[in-house]
C-alpha cells in the first residue's frame, strides 16, 4: 500500500490496509447485516487472498470485493456459499462517484497478493469461543475444547430426548455442517468420522434451525469456531476438558417429568425410562 493504514470506508463497513493485512472493521447498527455487526471487526492475512474485484452495483453503487483463498477462511468453509451477497463479509460497498479510488486501492491490493490456490490451514481467526445460539430443538454450546447440546423438551424429538443431552469433544470430530436457516431444513451437525448421519431431527450430533431459532449471525460463527478447532485439534487435543458443572435440581425434575410423559406415551420403554431416569438423577 502506499500508506500504511490508509482507510477506505463504504456502507456498513471500512478497510484499513497494513503491510501484510486488510482490517475490515463492521459496523453495528440497525441498517448493518446482523452477522456483519456479530462479526465486530475481521484482520485477513494479505496470504488469505487471491485477488480482488470492482464492479458496478445496485443503485449507484460499485462493489470492491476481496476474494478469499479457498480454505482460509474458516467462516467461508462453513457457510459453503450459502452466504448471501449483504451478509458476505469480503463486500465493501461504496458510493459510485468513489470509483476512481476504489480502483486504486483495487489494482494496489492486488499488486501485493503473492497467493493463489487452496490454503494448507485456516490463515483468518475465527470468531472466538466461548460461542452458544438457541436452535429449534436444543441449545448448543461451545467452550473451545466440548460442544454440548442440551435439548428442549418443546422441540427435541423423542430419539433425541432418549439419547440425553450430548456433549462432544473436538477430538472426536471430523468436522461441520451448516445448513443455513434461511433455507428449508436448516441445521447444524457435528460430523464424525465415516458415520452415516440420521435424518437431522432424530440425529443427537445435529441441533435443527427454525424461525427465529440458529439465525446466520449466531449459528455461522460457532460452525466456524468448531471447524477452526476440529483443524487445528493437534494443538488443543491435549487440554483436559472443563469439569461438568452440576445441574439444577429444578431442572433435572422438570426434565425426569417430561421423561415420564414420553414413557407413559409409549414413546421410551422401560428399561429406557429406567436409565435415562438414573442417570438424570446421577446429574444432582
Amino acid at each position: 500500500m502506499s500508506r500504511m493504514g490508509d482507510v477506505l470506508a463504504g456502507f456498513h463497513a471500512a478497510w484499513e490496509f497494513e503491510s501484510d493485512s486488510v482490517l475490515i472493521r463492521y459496523e453495528r447498527g440497525m441498517r448493518t447485516p446482523k452477522l456483519l455487526s456479530a462479526l465486530g471487526e475481521r484482520r485477513v492475512p494479505l496470504t488469505a487472498l487471491s485477488g480482488v474485484t470492482l464492479t458496478p452495483g445496485r443503485r449507484g453503487t460499485v462493489v470492491l470485493r476481496a476474494e478469499p483463498r479457498p480454505g482460509a477462511d474458516p467462516l467461508m468453509e462453513a457457510a459453503a456459499g450459502q452466504l448471501k451477497d449483504g451478509g458476505d463479509p469480503y463486500r465493501l460497498v461504496l458510493p459510485a462517484e468513489r470509483k476512481v479510488l476504489a480502483e486504486y486501492y483495487a489494482d494496489e491490493l492486488r499488486s501485493r497478493l503473492t497467493e493463489s490456490g487452496p490454503a494448507e490451514r485456516f490463515l483468518v481467526p475465527a470468531p472466538e469461543a466461548p460461542l452458544s445460539f438457541k436452535a429449534y430443538d436444543g441449545k448448543a454450546s461451545f467452550d473451545g475444547r466440548t460442544v454440548r447440546f442440551r435439548w428442549f423438551w418443546t422441540g427435541a424429538s423423542s430419539a433425541k430426548w432418549k439419547a440425553g443431552d450430548q456433549r462432544f469433544a473436538v477430538s472426536e470430530l471430523s468436522g461441520v455442517e451448516w445448513r443455513s436457516p434461511e433455507v428449508f431444513e436448516g441445521h447444524l451437525r457435528l460430523l464424525r468420522g465415516e458415520d452415516t448421519p440420521a435424518q437431522a431431527d432424530q440425529d443427537p450430533a445435529t441441533v435443527v434451525f427454525g424461525l427465529g431459532y440458529g439465525p446466520v449471525h449466531e449459528s455461522l460463527p460457532f460452525a466456524a469456531a468448531v471447524l477452526s478447532a476440529v483443524r487445528g485439534r493437534g494443538a488443543t487435543a491435549a487440554v483436559p476438558a472443563a469439569a461438568t458443572p452440576r445441574r439444577d435440581p429444578a431442572d433435572i425434575a422438570e426434565r425426569i417429568r417430561h421423561l415420564g410423559e414420553l414413557h407413559q406415551a409409549g414413546l421410551v420403554t422401560d428399561e429406557e425410562f429406567s436409565v435415562k431416569k438414573a442417570e438424570l438423577l446421577a446429574e444432582l
